[in-house]
C-alpha cells in the first residue's frame, strides 16, 4: 500500500510539472512567465527593469526535442519556475519566426534573420542581458552568458542564480563552472 501510494504522488506530481507548458499556435512551448511583447530589445530591457528582473531571450523552435526536454522536465519544476517568474523578463524568440525584432543597435529584422545574424544555431539557446547596453552593441555582443542547449534542473538554476546575483561581475570571484561545482557539492552534502 505504501509503494502504491508513493508510486500516485510521483505520478500526480510528475504530471502537474507536464501539464505547465502548453504548446502555442507557432508551435513554440509556452509558460505563464514569457512575455508577449514588440520584440524590440531596448523597450523590453527598460521594462524588465522598471520591473526589477533580468532580461533574458529564448530562443525556440517548433518541433524542438531539446525545448521539449527543458520544458517538461526543467522549466515544469516549480523551484526552477517560480525562481524564473520572480527574477527575469523572458521574451520567447522563434528561430525560423517571421515577426518583426529589433536589436539593440536599433537594427530591425525577422527573428529568423535575427537568429542569423547573431549565430544562434541551436535550440533552446538562453541569453542573459545586463541591465545596461551600450549604444551600438548586439544582443550577443552585451550579453553576459548564453547557454546554448539543454541542461538539467540543477544546472539550470544554477546559472539563472549566477547571473541574477551578478557573480560574473565579481573580481577574482568564481566562474560559473567553479560556482556550479560548488552548489553540486552543496546539494550533495546537503542530502
Amino acid at each position: 500500500m505504501k509503494k502504491y501510494l508513493s508510486t500516485l504522488l510521483v505520478m500526480l506530481f510528475s504530471a502537474t510539472w507536464v501539464a505547465a507548458s502548453e504548446i502555442g499556435d507557432d508551435g513554440l512551448h509556452k509558460t505563464d512567465w514569457m512575455r508577449d511583447t514588440f520584440k524590440d530589445l531596448r523597450e523590453d530591457l527598460a521594462e524588465a527593469n522598471a520591473e526589477g528582473k533580468r532580461l533574458v531571450l529564448f530562443f525556440e523552435q517548433r518541433g524542438c526535442i531539446y525545448c521539449k526536454k527543458m520544458h517538461e522536465e526543467v522549466f515544469s519544476d516549480p523551484t526552477v519556475s517560480d525562481y524564473i517568474e520572480e527574477n527575469f523578463f523572458v521574451v520567447q524568440l522563434n528561430l525560423h519566426g517571421d515577426t518583426a525584432a529589433v536589436d539593440f543597435d536599433g537594427e530591425e529584422m525577422s527573428e529568423k534573420d535575427l537568429a542569423r545574424r547573431w549565430g544562434i544555431l541551436f535550440t533552446p539557446t538562453i541569453m542573459f542581458l545586463p541591465q545596461e547596453v551600450a549604444d551600438g552593441l548586439t544582443a550577443p555582443q552585451a550579453a553576459v552568458a548564453t547557454m546554448p542547449g539543454a541542461f538539467g534542473r540543477g544546472t539550470t538554476l544554477d546559472l539563472f542564480t549566477w547571473v541574477n546575483e551578478e557573480r560574473y561581475l565579481i573580481e577574482d570571484g568564481e566562474d560559473f563552472q567553479r560556482y556550479h561545482a560548488r552548489r553540486i557539492a552543496e546539494r550533495q552534502a546537503g542530502n
